[in-house]
């Protein structure tokens, strides 16, 4: 058992120490343990949340939501921004762009923007309590688990090791999606009299799958042509990737096609 824990204690320490020196000192960034525990406390969450919720009424948050979402949509906006302005005044490539680990303005601006993207992961896992507490029991599909939960370890990851370089393409095509779907979930929050204007809702999944298809691939590029960006982070954002396009795909033909033929 203590050879085990020191091997753990061993792994933990190459970990931290062969990260971003720049981000290390970080809201949330220098550990691995600090997004873990955050994982386990929102697992709890899930499979506690709607045994608790089982003989309460649904809370009614529509103030509460418009904030939020509307919030969600000032912060995708500002994280478009900066990655757009970042990567023009910097240069960047979208084939292949190394990370630039200098403690230049512009090099850190970019490093910064991606923390907000890393951070607002761990934000948007409050969608999760939002739908327990409103009793849409219906939401809480594997995907929406395996989407959310495992997206703090990929941008941890992220943040920890490539804070900037090609990773910005990710962060600002995600960005702008996450400003399209807040917009939507912000506007649907008003009440039912703005369906008639929501007919775009079938719309955000295939947006998903095109997000999707562009990162798979953007990391499949590099992954066979001389980058210097980690093979590592591209494997893992292609295999990634692989997995949603399978689950998100499921979610349409379920949701729309499916549905259609059985009308």
């Amino acid at each position: 058992m203590a050879s085990a824990w020191q091997t753990v204690l061993s792994v933990h320490q190459i970990v931290v120490e062969n990260g971003d020196k720049r981000t290390d000192p970080w809201l949330l960034v220098y550990s691995p343990v600090s997004v873990a525990l955050i994982f386990l406390v929102y697992l709890c969450v899930v499979w506690a949340g709607p045994r608790l919720m089982k003989h309460r009424e649904p809370f009614d948050l529509k103030v509460f939501l418009m904030v939020y979402n509307f919030a969600m949509v000032g912060l995708s906006a500002y994280m478009c921004y900066e990655f757009v302005v970042t990567s023009w005044l910097s240069n960047y490539s979208f084939l292949c762009q190394p990370v630039d680990y200098s403690t230049s303005p512009l090099a850190l601006r970019m490093a910064k923007a991606c923390w907000w993207f890393f951070f607002s992961k761990v934000i948007e896992l409050a969608d999760t309590i939002f739908f327990i507490l409103r009793k849409k029991n219906s939401q809480l599909t594997y995907l929406h688990v395996y989407h959310h939960g495992f997206l703090l370890f990929n941008w941890w990851a992220g943040i920890k090791y490539v804070a900037g370089g090609q990773s910005f393409f990710i962060c600002l095509v995600n960005a702008f999606i996450h400003l399209v779907m807040y917009s939507y979930y912000g506007l649907a929050a008003i009440g039912p009299h703005m369906q008639k204007y929501l007919w775009w809702k079938r719309y955000l999944t295939s947006l998903q799958l095109v997000q999707l298809f562009l990162f798979l691939l953007h990391s499949g590029y590099n992954l066979f042509t001389e980058c210097d960006f980690p093979d590592s982070m591209n494997a893992a954002v292609f295999g990634y990737c692989s997995t949603l396009i399978v689950l998100f795909s499921n979610f349409y033909y379920q949701s729309y096609l499916n549905k259609k033929k059985q009308k």
